[in-house]
């Protein structure tokens, strides 16, 4: 990736990181006691408004394809999460631009929850690492669209590790991270290769990224509609993303 000016800092991917800690946070002191098939437990309120649930969202809850990257199940959920956000966002952000990074962002977010919706609807599931896969994904393509083995840096490895968890720890969303992964991988491609083939790429890419968000998003309202009020259905445990 070339070389950027030591000004140019990630403050999106900071003010994810704030945004995600904050709500973490919040729930950490105000919580609801909910039924679920087990007993009742005591979940946070931003959880529980924010977390992706196929029912809850073609019951007209539109926005829990986009609050569900800022919702999070524990501390090592959040810390893991957070963590590798910072390692990639201080890596694209300064490349990408402020702009073309929330759209990489919001594609990979929005490619993990449409995924979610089509595969697993039925399963409630919180947290940000659909959008971090995607941005893996952007990461290794933007390596190798400049000449650089992901494999010789520490992506390559980073994004095989976590690609095995996904399959191996129980309670992962696989859809979620796989839908975050293909929607970053084709957004980098996208926004590294594509656009210093054209004139004026930048511009071109960044909307068709863009696009493609509004796109996903608009599909991901189309879910079955529910059988039962959502609220009162018996949840099993989250999936993480």
């Amino acid at each position: 990736m070339r070389q950027v000016h030591r000004q140019q800092q990630p403050y999106l991917t900071v003010g994810i990181i704030i945004a995600c800690v904050a709500v973490f946070l919040v729930n950490a002191v105000w919580t609801v006691s909910i039924p679920y098939r087990d007993g009742p437990v005591d979940e946070g309120v931003l959880n529980l408004e924010g977390l992706l649930y196929g029912p809850a969202v073609a019951d007209c809850d539109w926005w829990r394809p986009i609050t569900v990257g800022f919702t999070h199940a524990n501390i090592m959920h959040i810390a893991f999460n957070m963590f590798l956000l910072f390692l990639l966002g201080q890596m694209l952000e300064p490349v990408l631009g402020r702009l073309r990074y929330f759209a990489l962002f919001a594609a990979s977010l929005m490619g993990g929850s449409l995924l979610i919706l089509l595969m697993s609807p039925d399963q409630r599931t919180v947290g940000a690492s659909g959008a971090v896969f995607g941005l893996m994904g952007a990461a290794f393509i933007g390596m190798r669209s400049r000449g650089v083995d992901p494999f010789s840096t520490g992506i390559g490895p980073l994004l095989v590790i976590n690609l095995i968890l996904t399959f191996l720890m129980p309670g992962i969303s696989i859809a979620g991270h796989l839908g975050g992964l293909a929607a970053g991988a084709a957004a980098g491609w996208l926004l590294f290769e594509q656009a210093e083939r054209m004139e004026r790429g930048q511009l071109i890419t960044t909307a068709v990224c863009l696009a493609a968000v509004v796109a996903m998003f608009m599909l991901s309202l189309e879910v079955p509609e529910p059988t039962l009020d959502p609220r009162q259905q018996l949840p099993s445990a989250f999936d993480y993303m």
